[in-house]
């Protein structure tokens, strides 16, 4: 059956990938967004030019509304989920906020993956008067906003919240984080990989998988956090050679230094493992794929956009 659905965000990266899935599905889509970015849906989607930081706009936008699920790619504090809770609060049907491996960065290591249970994601405190909606502050709250976002919705409890803890998602050339590029560029130009720890993997999953896991978990009936990755992890070492690999660049010396400051010289390096454990997911029916069934595809894709 055909539902109600707005997405705030989804002009880039997965985003447009969630929207092309629900409209493919056959569903009534919004859009909420600020306007900056291009989207390619025409007529098919009705678009709310609203900053979602903006409580009076927000309500302005959707005091009224009922949807049958929200996707919330945009929320990034618990100030923005508390506008949620506010103007979503008893006519939504279900709320799926996009939330992310990086809450459990700061755990100390299990010598496992991590699993949902890990986070006590109730206890964790909740600072107010933190100028969260500041951008120069923007890449350092961005860990501790996504908790506490969780936090507020969680210990609220009035909308029916999912919180889809994803893995680090790579894509194609509408990456626009540039971390794969990153690897693609250290690899054609033959230059130094600096790491910390070559045995720390880190869960990865295509930018498909992550609109294609965030559709199916907005049409479940749980709630609560729920890990998405793909199978086979790889850590930053084992990432670089996995490029030259697949660039057919392997014959050729690789340089590699270790160092000693994890996270700062190279994305995805991390002093210890950062791996989720999704038999949650898998439990509920997801069946999620392997990172060799795309990976190598997206690497080439990577070193086109770089041509």
């Amino acid at each position: 059956m055909p539902k109600n659905i707005l997405v705030i965000g989804g002009t880039r990266f997965f985003g447009k990938l969630l929207v092309q899935r629900l409209l493919l599905a056959g569903h009534r889509v919004t859009i909420a967004t600020r306007g900056y970015a291009p989207d390619p849906f025409g007529e098919r989607i009705t678009r709310v030019r609203v900053d979602r930081r903006n409580e009076s706009a927000m309500r302005a936008a959707f005091g009224n509304a009922r949807f049958d699920i929200v996707y919330d790619q945009m929320c990034y504090s618990p100030l923005d989920a508390a506008i949620s809770v506010r103007v979503f609060g008893g006519r939504v049907g279900r709320y799926v906020m996009a939330s992310t491996i990086d809450v459990y960065r700061e755990l100390a290591p299990l010598g496992r993956p991590f699993a949902e249970r890990d986070l006590n994601v109730h206890a964790q405190p909740i600072d107010a008067g933190y100028p969260w909606h500041d951008p120069a502050r923007a890449v350092e709250s961005y860990v501790c906003g996504k908790i506490q976002a969780e936090a507020y919705l969680y210990r609220d409890g009035s909308l029916p919240t999912v919180t889809v803890r994803l893995a680090h998602v790579l894509g194609g050339p509408d990456d626009f984080t540039g971390r794969l590029a990153h690897y693609v560029d250290l690899v054609r130009l033959r230059a130094a990989l600096p790491y910390s720890n070559a045995q720390a993997d880190v869960s990865f999953m295509q930018a498909k998988e992550a609109a294609n896991f965030l559709v199916w978990a907005g049409g479940q009936s749980f709630t609560g956090p729920v890990n998405a990755a793909a199978d086979g992890p790889l850590s930053a070492f084992a990432l670089h050679a996995r490029v030259a690999e697949a660039l057919d660049e392997d014959a050729f010396p690789r340089q590699a230094a270790q160092v000693a400051a994890p996270g700062v010289l190279s994305p995805f390096d991390f002093p210890s493992a950062l791996v989720l454990d999704t038999s949650r997911a898998k439990s509920l029916g997801y069946r999620f794929g392997h990172t060799n069934d795309w990976i190598d595809v997206v690497i080439r894709q990577h070193d086109l956009a770089y041509v």
